[in-house]
């Protein structure tokens, strides 16, 4: 089940929504995105915008298999002018966010992971916003930050869909083994927030600790987040990995999905 309440995530899709669209206003949409150099600003914002349509029609239709593209209504936005692409962006926050309250966390409806509900899409969409977000923010050089929990959950919400991706056969996150090594997450700004991920000889686990392991990545906690979400470099000067670094870099080319 989902780590926060469900209307947390509503009101974070939301909320990061807007902030993205404040990044944004009067940039440049032809920009490169340097954490998706394959992306345009643009590219980002129709990505966001339309998972969250597409998230929005499978909970509105109480969807029980895989909705295609082009069932979702305006999957995508017309045209380049940044007026229509703000509008296009925030009316799919504000529909998709309308039908999870609607439907509370606990509607069983199709999904792609572990967690076939209603509750599942709002942490789903409120922690893709949260990291697309970063990418606008790291983009227009403006400031980000997340709060204490959300940034845990983050984490979290991602070591489940790492394992969820080596248990089903991903090829990358398959090579997330072998035992005697381990990974501390070390929050420095928040004491409770420190994870251990330990490699064993069938995968890896991990819980919350505070443990010596074979390489620590420590920071402030939105930092490590976005280390660990690969939307900031292990070599910042905004962290610190003490160790084996070249683990940590392992675990950062293969906790991949999709």
């Amino acid at each position: 089940m989902s780590a926060l309440r469900h209307d947390l995530y509503c009101d974070e899709i939301i909320g990061r929504t807007d902030a993205l669209r404040a990044a944004i206003k009067g940039a440049d949409l032809g920009a490169t995105v340097p954490t998706c150099p394959d992306w345009t600003l643009r590219d980002l914002v129709v990505h966001v915008g339309g998972a969250h349509r597409w998230v929005g029609e499978i909970v509105r239709t109480r969807a029980t298999e895989e909705v295609p593209d082009d069932q979702v209504p305006e999957f995508t936005p017309e045209g380049d002018d940044p007026a229509v692409l703000d509008a296009w962006l925030a009316e799919g926050a504000a529909k998709t966010v309308e039908s999870l309250r609607a439907a509370g966390p606990d509607q069983k409806v199709w999904s792609w992971g572990w967690e076939r509900s209603t509750g599942f899409w709002a942490r789903r969409m409120a922690h893709e916003t949260i990291v697309h977000q970063a990418d606008a923010a790291l983009t227009v050089k403006t400031g980000y930050e997340v709060a204490p929990g959300l940034a845990a959950d983050t984490i979290e919400e991602w070591l489940e869909i790492v394992a969820f991706a080596q248990a089903a056969g991903d090829e990358k996150a398959a090579g997330l083994r072998g035992g005697g090594r381990s990974i501390h997450l070390h929050a420095t700004d928040v004491p409770e927030a420190g994870w251990l991920i330990e490699f064993g000889e069938d995968g890896f686990t991990w819980r919350r600790a505070h443990e010596k392991a074979t390489v620590a990545l420590r920071g402030p906690l939105t930092d490590v987040m976005l280390v660990f979400n690969r939307r900031l470099a292990a070599d910042s000067d905004r962290v610190e990995v003490l160790g084996d670094a070249e683990l940590l870099d392992f675990w950062l080319e293969r906790a991949v999905f999709g």
